[in-house]
């Protein structure tokens, strides 16, 4: 009979102990590899979504929230500053580029944002059907809005009022469809992009006369403005001068997503300990069920080396019992974390939110596959010892 088969039969004769080893082997796998998973993937998709942009303008209020609704769209704004913030920014000589975005209506829950086709440039997209917008009330959609709406080029819907999905509609203001992008992997596949005008329209209603018109021309505001430096100088003079304006504030990307991955760090310190306890449990119940099965299967190990099984080869016996439940419990451990990430991406793009992709292997998933077997070996070091070691003519006489 070979190692493989004496060892999956060694397993097998204590199947409660052998299986509770198992499932918090499992267990640990699962909770340390679907940290390391959501950690990396989250961080790479923000520090993706903020490449290239240095500061953002918008109202006083939270630099935080205003990061996350003019950037990443997960947030309600902090407010809106007058139109002429972008030309004035322009003006500015520390100033490279100035992007305005302006929001406040969705469709079904994309949210559309009224902008420049510089913003379309920055993230390097591309059509995939379609033009871009040439005049106010055409949209150009992002790949992931364009596939769960079932908008096409050519399509016409009309916006809701506010950023989440079961409001009011704009009745007299309807929107077509003129192109659709390509995937970007960026913030841009679940957005809708439109012109300023188009999102100025909409609220504006028709004007009355030129004067009306001109009035409300004069009051118009967007959310924020996406700038980037023109030089290092800019780093420390800009948002000074911006944060002296009465209206205006600057709110810097990598400061205030340095403090948000902190927050979350703090998070993964403690689902990490917790992973680290499953992992210490299982190596405690794995070395207990090994043990117990070398003590209460001695004789049959005597009997082998009575037969000619070298001492090395009865400690490979143990040896492999340990490695097979890892790797069982590995495997399992793997498909319990791509389950759940598939859940969260799931949550995640219900509430366009973040995205998520699937369990994807990496560096993580080979260091928690080392830690798994190295878990094993460890637990199964001093049952191996033993099985080396037995002593034959003690073990044959007593029993």
């Amino acid at each position: 009979m070979s190692l493989l088969r004496l060892a999956w039969a060694q397993l097998a004769f204590r199947p409660l102990q052998t299986l509770l080893a198992g499932l918090l082997l499992a267990a640990a796998v699962t909770t340390l590899l679907l940290l390391l998973q959501l950690r990396t993937q989250l961080t790479a998709q923000l520090l993706r979504d903020v490449t290239g942009i240095d500061l953002i303008v918008g109202a006083k209020g939270s630099p935080l929230q205003l990061i996350l609704s003019a950037v990443y769209h997960v947030d309600v704004p902090t407010g809106n500053v007058a139109a002429d913030t972008v030309a004035r920014l322009r003006a500015n000589p520390l100033v490279a580029k100035a992007i305005a975005v302006a929001l406040g209506d969705n469709v079904r829950g994309f949210r559309i944002v009224g902008t420049e086709p510089a913003l379309a440039e920055h993230y390097g997209a591309r059509l995939s059907r379609g033009r871009f917008w040439q005049a106010p009330m055409e949209a150009v959609l992002g790949a992931t809005a364009a596939r769960v709406t079932g908008l096409a080029v050519g399509a016409r819907f009309r916006s809701v009022h506010g950023l989440a999905a079961g409001g009011p509609e704009h009745e007299e203001a309807e929107y077509t469809v003129v192109g659709v992008l390509a995937p970007t992997g960026t913030v841009l596949d679940r957005l809708v992009l439109t012109d300023l005008q188009s999102v100025w329209l909409v609220h504006e209603g028709q004007p009355a006369d030129a004067a009306e018109a001109a009035a409300l021309a004069a009051e118009r505001q967007v959310t924020a403005v996406l700038v980037s430096y023109a030089s290092p100088l800019a780093a420390a003079v800009l948002p000074r001068q911006v944060n002296a304006e009465p209206h205006w504030m600057a709110a810097a990307p990598a400061t205030e997503l340095a403090r948000l991955l902190g927050v979350f760090g703090v998070a993964f310190d403690v689902v990490r300990a917790f992973a680290m306890v499953l992992f210490a449990g299982a190596a405690l119940a794995m070395f207990v069920a090994l043990t117990q099965g070398f003590e209460e299967r001695r004789y049959d190990f005597a009997v082998l080396r009575l037969c000619g099984a070298g001492p090395w080869r009865l400690a490979a016996l143990m040896l492999l019992q340990g490695w097979l439940l890892a790797a069982l419990a590995f495997v399992t451990g793997a498909a319990g974390a791509a389950v759940a990430l598939a859940a969260i991406a799931d949550w995640l793009a219900q509430t366009r939110s973040l995205p998520l992709a699937g369990l994807r292997p990496d560096a993580g998933f080979a260091a928690v596959g080392a830690l798994t077997l190295a878990i094993a070996t460890l637990s199964v070091g001093w049952p191996a010892w033993r099985a080396a070691h037995v002593d034959l003519h003690r073990t044959l006489a007593r029993d």
